[in-house]
């Protein structure tokens, strides 16, 4: 049987229960990873593809395959990536890069966005099935969200790319940047009516187009 392990969110501290996930090898047994027990899970900031695989033996066949590395989605928000025995993964202590003088971390801004989130209504906050082109995603109820710590500003190619997959799930949808946007990414944005905010150095989501102050009057901001 999959093995399940305790562990505990670097960011909210919510205690969680893991199960490993198994998947069929091609001998027709399951197979999962075997999780490090002694190392806790990290909030996964960037993603690399070399890092999103791990390679996992069939204690059937021996048979090594490539499976997704095991992750846990947060309430609060975070990804965590959870440690898997024989594979070399960050420590307990690993923490995202230091800010740099015009971006938060990653983290700081996916925990203002989804308190802005939590103030404006939406209950049920979970990290996105599908992985946006760039930034994270996150989703709600009825609700598709990008949040954005690039340093660089949100493009109209961006803002088009959350509307379209809000159109596809019949969703509304919500943009939040670090960087803030472009001329090019508002002008988009108010002709999609899509709302838009900016996170601070503080946490603070401020909303920056016409259909974010609206979103931001009618759910008392």
């Amino acid at each position: 049987m999959p093995e399940s392990v305790p562990l505990h969110c670097p960011a909210c501290r919510r205690e969680h229960v893991y199960t490993a996930p198994p998947y069929p090898c091609a001998c027709g047994a399951p197979s999962a990873p075997r999780l490090d027990t002694a190392a806790g899970p990290v909030v996964l900031v960037h993603r690399a593809w070399d890092e999103d695989w791990i390679t996992v033996r069939c204690t059937a066949c021996g048979r090594r395959n490539q499976w997704p590395h095991p992750e846990l989605g947060c309430p609060c928000g975070a990804v965590l990536r959870i440690p898997v025995a024989g594979t070399r993964s960050p420590g307990p202590g690993h923490r995202p890069p230091a800010r740099s003088a015009g971006a938060a971390s990653a983290l700081d801004a996916v925990t203002s966005a989804v308190l802005c989130l939590r103030r404006l209504g939406h209950r049920d906050i979970r990290r996105a099935d599908q992985r946006p082109p760039s930034g994270i995603g996150l989703a709600a109820p009825g609700l598709v969200v990008r949040v954005d710590p690039a340093a660089r500003p949100a493009s109209s190619r961006d803002v088009e790319c959350l509307w379209l997959t809000a159109m596809t799930e019949s969703a509304d949808c919500v943009y939040f940047s670090v960087a803030g946007y472009t001329g090019a990414a508002r002008a988009q944005a108010d002709a999609l009516a899509v709302p838009l905010f900016a996170l601070d150095h503080g946490g603070t989501a401020t909303p920056v187009n016409g259909p974010g102050r609206l979103l931001a009057e009618q759910g008392a901001f």
